[in-house]
């Protein structure tokens, strides 16, 4: 209660100054929501990925950080590649099937997580049976990198 009364007399005091309680943050961001219903968004095809389309929600993948969503046929794939980007993403819909170079193979239905990191080598898959849609938090840049056969 004390600390309470101490902090009660000293806004006081402040605003008896003329001078405010707390300064704003400066600089700080305007707050915004951004609230999309599937039928928002704007799909778009992949540039050299057949049947493969993304839905940008915020940022520009080829500059910078963003947040896009990504569909791919059933059973597309890819083969051995990485991403510069660090990236995190969820599997919204369908089953995903992973394989981290070096790793084992991991199938990931829908409400599963993914993280890779420092270009970490994988093959990615969409599972027969129904197409997939994963959201993918980018923290750079994005690309994807094959990586050639020795």
């Amino acid at each position: 209660m004390r600390a309470l009364t101490v902090f009660a007399v000293s806004f006081s005091l402040a605003v008896a100054a003329g001078q405010p309680a707390s300064k704003p943050a400066p600089h700080a961001p305007a707050a915004t929501a951004v609230l999309l219903a599937p039928s928002d968004l704007n799909w778009t095809d992949v540039k050299d990925s057949p049947g493969v389309k993304m839905a940008v929600v915020k940022g520009d993948p080829n500059k910078g950080a963003a947040h896009f969503f990504v569909k791919l046929p059933a059973g597309f794939s890819v083969p051995l590649h990485f991403h510069n980007a660090d990236h995190y993403g969820t599997v919204l819909s369908g089953t995903m099937v992973f394989v981290p170079e070096g790793g084992v193979e991991k199938t990931l239905p829908a409400g599963s997580a993914m993280v890779f990191t420092g270009k970490k080598k994988h093959t990615t898959k969409c599972a027969e049976g129904a197409d997939c849609v994963i959201f993918v938090d980018a923290r750079s840049k994005w690309d994807v990198v094959p990586v050639e056969k020795k």
